[in-house]
């Protein structure tokens, strides 16, 4: 049995066990081992099907003390992934939006003046001559919210990014060799 509880320790090791605390755990599990041993009890008797899967029982021993995360049920692994995707998807249509918005220069609002003085407001004594007839001016009046809702939909994709790597890390711990 020696063995199954040097597996044990290499699963520890891997999954980022304290040394201390994963000697302490081989130490418990080999004396216990060696206790059903000597009782005329054999491993598969003491620890069921697990005997089996060293990695598996030391992840959900380690898991049970508290020392390494649980790993997600099957339906949190579901429904973070379309959570993620859809948040995702949103932020990126978001960006692909709000860049093509601020490349075309839409919408945009026209200003007519006419050259005109009106007839009501008397003209100060040295006006500017302005040729006669209509000026139109253009404008991007929603540039700077554009701009705005451009950084927002940066940094909410820097964010799901970050989201979806942390998800993958804690996946990992979890997965079953």
């Amino acid at each position: 049995m020696s063995d199954f509880v040097e597996q044990c320790r290499r699963e520890w090791r891997r999954l980022g066990v304290p040394d201390p605390l994963a000697e302490e755990m081989a130490a418990d599990l080999a004396s216990d081992l060696g206790e059903a041993e000597a009782e005329g009890v054999s491993a598969e008797e003491l620890l069921g099907s697990s005997v089996f899967d060293p990695r598996s029982f030391a992840a959900s021993w380690a898991a049970e003390r508290g020392i390494i995360p649980e790993p997600p049920t099957r339906a949190n692994a579901r429904r973070r992934p379309l959570v993620l995707v859809a948040f995702t998807a949103l932020a990126a249509v978001t960006v692909i939006i709000t860049a093509l918005l601020l490349a075309t220069g839409e919408p945009r609002v026209s200003l007519v003046a006419t050259g005109q003085p009106r007839p009501h407001v008397p003209s100060p004594p040295a006006a500017p001559l302005v040729p006669p007839g209509p000026h139109v001016f253009h404008a991007n009046t929603a540039a700077p919210i554009e701009w705005i809702l451009l950084f927002v939909a940066v940094a909410a994709l820097g964010f799901a990014v970050w989201l979806w790597s942390g998800w993958g890390r804690s996946r990992a711990t979890g997965a079953p060799a």
